[in-house]
């Protein structure tokens, strides 16, 4: 008969031999369920980089049904919803489609007179140099380095040609993409609401959940409203500013690109600013300085004034908050980190607040507490 193996010290002797399994357990359990949530997280960004154009298009759309879904509220007072949605997206097509017909002929009518001013500048009377050759002249750039610059406009036009026609399969996918959108937002304009709905019948706390839910579409909605002001806004600066101010012409071609520039965050405003600047070069140095000064104005009023102003009362954000998150989001991420940094402050901000209301909740007492410690502070006892 074997002899019995000699029992190990007992090095915890105030626990039982279950509790010692428990423990041990525990130990070899936690190691095991940060490995699997690890994994998780992994699996979910390697799915998420896979999907991210259907990501990004059910964001856009969700964010465009946010923008749209105040009027088709306003709208089904007076009409089933269904009906109402399809009046708003009629308005919006004709809107689009108005706006388009008005800025496709005159950016044509512009265009084909840029090219014939272009054309104007490059023209040579008599052996004499160019008006552009005598404009860049004063800037010390040589006739040499001016026909290096064209060789180069040269070649790359002809890659250009060369590219026409990914160009035109890129844009008839655009095209697509923007339908799937459309109808993805409309269907999120249809169903949007039950989901809500059931989100705030079947929640736990149910209160906190309408509350994050309402601030979400508000956050949401209003800064894509905001956004859109604030686009507006600086395309009637520029285009006002380069038609009556400075008698550049093609002043309306300008200030459509300076909307569609609007929202791209830092460099829109540098792109739409730099082509001004090289049309009223063609004029004379002193009014392309008097435009960058121009466009240096904006840009302040934009990123420093305005624009925190009204994104950020959009958002329901102070202003200095917001500015703060436009240069921290810039900081971190980039471009992308200025596009969304004033809604995901909002929806922070939110977050704050509800953790904030909970925690007076349930220790009125800490706040009672406080509140008495300043009071005496105050009074000096």
């Amino acid at each position: 008969m074997a002899k019995d193996a000699p029992e190990l010290p007992d090095r915890q002797p105030g626990l039982t031999q279950r509790q010692r399994r428990q423990k041990w357990a525990t130990r070899r359990d936690i190691p095991l369920t940060y490995l699997a949530w690890s994994a998780f997280i992994i699996l979910v960004f390697w799915l998420a980089s896979h999907i991210t154009k259907a990501l990004l298009m059910l964001a856009i759309a969700a964010l465009f049904a946010f923008a749209l879904a105040p009027l088709v509220k306003l709208l089904q007072r007076i009409m089933p919803r269904i009906v109402a949605i399809l009046v708003v997206y009629l308005i919006v097509l004709s809107a689009f489609s108005l706006l388009g017909y008005i800025t496709l002929r005159a950016t044509i009518t512009q265009t084909h007179d840029l090219l014939r001013y272009m054309q104007s500048l490059t023209e040579r009377h008599g052996g004499q140099p160019t008006q552009l050759e005598r404009s860049l002249g004063n800037f010390g750039i040589t006739r040499a380095q001016i026909n290096e610059g064209r060789q180069f406009l040269l070649t790359r036009g002809e890659e250009f040609t060369r590219d026409a026609i990914p160009f035109l399969r890129s844009f008839l996918e655009f095209l697509i993409d923007t339908v799937i959108v459309a109808i993805l937002s409309i269907y999120l304009l249809i169903d949007g609401t039950r989901v809500i709905q059931w989100l705030r019948r079947n929640t736990p706390q149910a209160a906190r959940a309408n509350f994050l839910l309402d601030t979400l579409q508000r956050v949401v909605g209003g800064y894509i409203r905001g956004q859109f002001t604030l686009a507006l806004l600086i395309s009637v600066l520029v285009g006002l500013g380069m038609g009556f101010i400075f008698h550049l012409p093609y002043a309306f071609l300008l200030g459509i690109l300076a909307f569609i520039m609007a929202f791209i965050p830092v460099l829109g405003t540098f792109i739409s600013g730099a082509v001004c600047i090289l049309i009223a070069l063609t004029q004379s140095w002193v009014t392309a300085l008097l435009v960058l000064v121009y466009f240096v104005f904006i840009h302040v009023i934009e990123g420093e004034v305005v624009g925190p102003r009204i994104v950020g009362k959009s958002v329901g954000l102070h202003p200095i908050v917001s500015l703060f998150a436009l240069v921290a989001g810039g900081e971190l991420f980039g471009i992308w980190g200025t596009l969304f940094a004033s809604p995901i402050a909002g929806v922070l901000q939110t977050i704050i607040i509800v953790l904030w209301s909970e925690w007076r909740t349930r220790h009125p007492d800490q706040f009672a507490q406080t509140r008495e410690q300043v009071k005496e502070a105050a009074t000096g006892e």
